[in-house]
């Protein structure tokens, strides 16, 4: 009541309890508010996040490892984006399970995608540091980015990482999503999950992981450079611990247990940092080969590099590294081929002594003049076109019209002597002359039939002394149709290719057909027996280890290259040297150079491929074993000083004795299949001088007709009088090398 005026107050009073109920009603309407706007933007966020998420359905395909294995099954290249090779879960080892559980998510079987304890506890450590952190995933959300998102550490990119983890739980089992993560995270070394890291790190597969390797692997997933035991073993040390320690926490060992792995030395293989496009340390030059020449162009990058195939080739890859050993010691460059010449199959390709160095293969990309070594395919097809080895031509001087003189190596011309001596020596001008006699479109054609498939093929009578330009793989299966009765084979190198589901692709095998009648193909290998045995080829015998060896030596101008290439029953191998830039060897030749190499190589290369001794001769080829004189090309006596074991065509060989060393002269004179003596119009001139004393039969035989007739005129086409090999070459190693990094830039690769 107011005193002064006598009267009662009636405003209203304002007490505590009455303001701090205003107050609780103000921020309780405003929370209301608050929570009705975070409400109503955490919807449309979500609906702005859920918009760009992919079905969970629709992960996308995991990039795989495709692997090149040998004939024995052995790795010898993988070939990857991420070097990834996919494993069950059932078939992982349970100690490398278990310990990734235990360092990255131990309650994974009991959540349903994410731990929101864990999602706040990384959102506060977020809003104190200001970055966002990859702490508090799951298994689940791991997959999820890996699977569905970026590497970008966002809020929005967490949301979506959460949301998805969830969907995902829905529509996978656990064991499927364990499955992806041990499969998918990245375990440094350039190994994606954990069958390559077990290989790369122990060399070992995931199935055999101990308790101890296991450990370490999975204390590598936060961050696989900075802990990795090969460069930071201290570091590494500490996470195995703490990875054990996580797994006797949650009891799935014991104190005991994690005494012992903690003792166990761990022994790592060391192998270097593989995040490249593709691993070669095996048969470098035969993998690039098959993948640039067949695999990319046919199958694309993105299959042959994601598409976990399973690539089975013809190699053998204790003979490759044999053949990578005995070339890498070599003085000069070269490259080997060895082939199964009954199917094609190669079975070891070396293109050089250093892949590092030089990705320039020359078993397959370097043409180069064989020489001598192209002489056995002129004598091929004299045989086939009718002349016999006993036949004699003049080994005599050759001055053509246009200055070409070709010359015999070792300066010397021996008179008239057999086709056989004339090929087991190596005589050029009675190569020459043989040429002049069945022509140089013949000698071609007869080439092209046995394999040689080169662009560089010259035409005129250069031709026998081998001026092509070709490569060792061809030569090899050239040698191989003599090696297998008369049958050209296509040398291939993949033999059958699956799919990440082992699905068959594709399938190859032999393909053959006739190059030579089977009698030319064993007379001629018969007769390179012979120049393994006394010719030119005596270096590579391997009479000795028991194995029938046939070959021939190849030296071309200025001992630029040398080559030798034969085979034993089962095998033709070619080893060719000589320098990129064409710089002379000095005075080095094929039977004093190549053929020790290739005999170091077939030595052992007999033993691994376990080969018969002897070559198998059909009962339907029309061939007998005969011995002649190799001066007159008449059955050899007692007496004959050299002597060669030839297989001929039934009836085509002499009926009589040689006449020069004890056998009846009258019987030779009478002799339908005695030796014809084959010469040039140009020769006649020289039959006094040059021939045998004595012709015994100068007329044609009634029961033996070479043909065509012996009589033949110099029209043949000439060469220059200088030849210059590699004046133009077809194949220079600079551009080869060129040409490689542009097929990488082509096909993406690293």
């Amino acid at each position: 009541m107011n005193k002064e005026s006598g009267h009662k107050d009636k405003r209203p009073r304002v007490t505590i309890f009455s303001l701090i109920k205003g107050f609780i009603l103000c921020v309780t309407f405003l929370l209301i508010a608050l929570a009705a706007f975070a409400s109503v933007l955490t919807v449309i966020l979500l609906q702005d996040i859920t918009a760009d998420l992919p079905p969970v359905e629709n992960m996308r395909t995991p990039s795989l490892t495709s692997v090149v294995y040998d004939r024995q099954e052995r790795v010898i290249a993988r070939l990857f984006e991420e070097n990834r090779t996919w494993s069950e879960i059932g078939t992982i080892s349970p100690w490398g399970t278990m310990a990734v559980l235990a360092a990255e998510d131990s309650e994974f079987y009991n959540h349903q995608g994410i731990r929101i304890k864990a999602i706040i506890r990384a959102l506060l450590s977020d809003i104190r540091t200001g970055t966002p952190s990859q702490g508090g995933s799951t298994i689940t959300q791991q997959v999820a980015r890996m699977m569905f998102l970026s590497p970008d550490r966002t809020l929005k990119r967490k949301a979506s990482e959460a949301i998805i983890a969830i969907r995902m739980e829905k529509v996978y089992t656990k064991d499927q999503i364990l499955e992806l993560y041990m499969n998918m995270a990245y375990f440094g070394q350039g190994a994606y999950g954990i069958t390559a890291a077990a290989q790369n790190y122990f060399g070992k597969n995931a199935s055999q992981l101990t308790l101890a390797e296991s450990a370490m692997l999975a204390g590598l997933l936060p961050a696989p450079n900075l802990y990795t035991p090969i460069r930071h073993p201290d570091r590494a040390r500490t996470r195995q611990n703490y990875v054990l320690t996580r797994m006797v926490d949650t009891g799935m060992i014991s104190n005991q247990e994690k005494s012992q792995a903690l003792a166990t030395e761990l022994t790592y293989i060391r192998s270097a940092d593989t995040r490249v496009a593709f691993v070669m340390e095996d048969a470098p030059h035969f993998v690039s080969h098959i993948l640039f020449k067949e695999l990319l162009p046919k199958y694309g990058r993105e299959r042959i590099y994601r598409g976990g195939l399973r690539i089975h080739t013809t190699i053998d890859l204790e003979l490759q590294q044999h053949a990578e050993s005995v070339i890498s010691k070599m003085k000069f460059e070269g490259a080997l081929v060895c082939l199964d010449p009954n199917t094609g199959e190669i079975l070891a390709l070396v293109g050089g002594r250093n892949f590092d160095e030089s990705k320039f293969n020359r078993a397959t990309q370097a043409y180069r003049q064989p020489g001598s070594a192209f002489k056995p395919i002129v004598y091929a097809t004299a045989v086939e076109n009718g002349y016999r080895p006993v036949d004699r031509m003049l080994d005599a001087p050759l001055n053509f019209p246009n200055g070409w003189s070709p010359k015999n190596s070792d300066g010397k011309n021996r008179g008239e002597v057999t086709l056989t001596e004339a090929l087991g020596m190596s005589i050029n001008t009675v190569a020459v002359r043989l040429e002049q006699v069945i022509g140089v479109d013949t000698i071609r054609s007869q080439a092209r039939r046995m394999g040689i498939t080169t662009p560089y093929m010259p035409e005129d009578l250069s031709l026998a002394l081998g001026s092509s330009s070709l490569t060792p793989l061809e030569m090899a299966s050239a040698f191989s149709v003599f090696a297998n009765n008369g049958h050209r084979i296509e040398p291939f190198g993949v033999k059958e290719i699956l799919d990440n589901s082992g699905n068959s692709v594709e399938r190859n095998g032999p393909a053959i057909s006739e190059a030579l009648s089977p009698e030319t193909a064993v007379t001629i290998r018969s007769m390179l027996m012979q120049a393994v045995s006394w010719g030119t080829g005596t270096r590579a015998n391997l009479s000795k280890e028991g194995y029938q060896t046939f070959g021939k030596t190849g030296t071309t101008n200025d001992w630029t290259d040398v080559w030798f290439v034969g085979g034993t029953p089962d095998l033709v191998t070619v080893v060719y040297i000589g320098n990129d830039n064409h710089k002379t060897l000095g005075r080095a030749f094929g039977g004093t150079v190549a053929a020790p190499v290739w005999k170091e190589f077939m030595e052992k290369a007999v033993t691994i491929m376990k080969t018969p001794q002897k070559f198998q001769i059909p009962a339907d080829v029309g061939v007998e074993s005969v011995s002649i004189c190799r001066a007159t090309g008449y059955l050899a006596t007692k007496s004959c000083p050299r002597v060669a074991n030839l297989m001929m065509a039934v009836g085509q060989a002499p009926e009589s004795y040689c006449p020069w060393h004890g056998g009846d002269a009258i019987a030779a004179r009478n002799d339908s299949n005695s030796p014809t003596l084959l010469l040039t119009t140009e020769d006649e001139k020289l039959r006094g001088r040059y021939a045998l004393a004595q012709t015994w039969n100068t007329e044609k035989p009634e029961k033996y007709e070479p043909a065509p007739s012996a009589q033949i005129t110099n029209d043949a086409p000439l060469p220059p009088p200088d030849i210059k090999p590699y004046e133009k070459d077809p194949a220079p190693a600079d551009e080869i090398e060129r040409r490689y990094q542009e097929l990488l830039r082509q096909y993406n690769i690293n």
